[in-house]
């Protein structure tokens, strides 16, 4: 299958929007674990995407960016899943770890289907199947590592907030981020995702045992 064909592109999307659902959710069953309740009283703990589709992130900012790159690039995102920092034992540490919850999900379904990768080729499985699980285990690990960027809405950024030193300089700094967060975002994507394609290869070949092929 061409990588540039019309299915390909598709598949590309689904898998990077339920990707990113699951990414979701592992925020709001880690929230749950530490003592929120709100993504699932607000039904957000379900795999249904009708309920996680955001405006920006998952229709506006692919469609952007596909446009922008001339139909080379996308990325999608799904709809932040909601908690309450004030249900947790230790709101800094607990933001920290529910944000951390999404990109070591991705990071485990990348192992997941980079043994399943390694095992297709081991037993000579045909070349497409092989290239559908490395999309799956490439795009997990561009949302892992995207995701820990420190820029709102990020999870990087509540990571970093957390291990940030409450003071007037982090709140100003926190300020400025998360009023300019979206904007910042969106330009790294189209001008500055290239600058990760090392760590991702790297990652790539580790859980595949193969070159990334991107």
């Amino acid at each position: 299958m061409n990588g540039n064909s019309p299915v390909f592109v598709v598949f590309e999307f689904v898998v990077l929007l339920f990707s990113a659902i699951l990414h979701e959710i592992a925020h709001g069953f880690m929230a749950e674990k530490l003592g929120d309740d709100t993504a699932k009283r607000a039904g957000r703990l379900t795999l249904n995407p009708l309920v996680h589709l955001d405006l920006f992130g998952s229709i506006i900012m692919p469609v952007a960016l596909f446009v922008a790159s001339g139909g080379t690039f996308f990325f999608a995102a799904a709809k932040p899943v909601p908690y309450d920092p004030r249900n947790l034992k230790n709101p800094r540490s607990g933001s920290a770890e529910i944000a951390l919850a999404g990109p070591c999900t991705n990071l485990l379904l990348a192992i997941v289907f980079g043994a399943a990768v390694r095992v297709g080729i081991l037993f000579s499985a045909p070349d497409i199947f092989i290239s559908l699980l490395a999309v799956i285990v490439y795009l997990n690990i561009a949302l892992a590592i995207f995701n820990l960027i420190p820029i709102p809405p990020l999870d990087g950024s509540r990571v970093l907030f957390a291990a940030l030193p409450p003071s007037h300089t982090t709140f100003r700094v926190a300020y400025f981020l998360e009023r300019y967060g979206i904007i910042l975002v969106l330009a790294f994507a189209i001008f500055g995702f290239s600058l990760l394609m090392p760590v991702m290869g790297y990652l790539f070949g580790i859980f595949t045992g193969q070159p990334s092929p991107f």
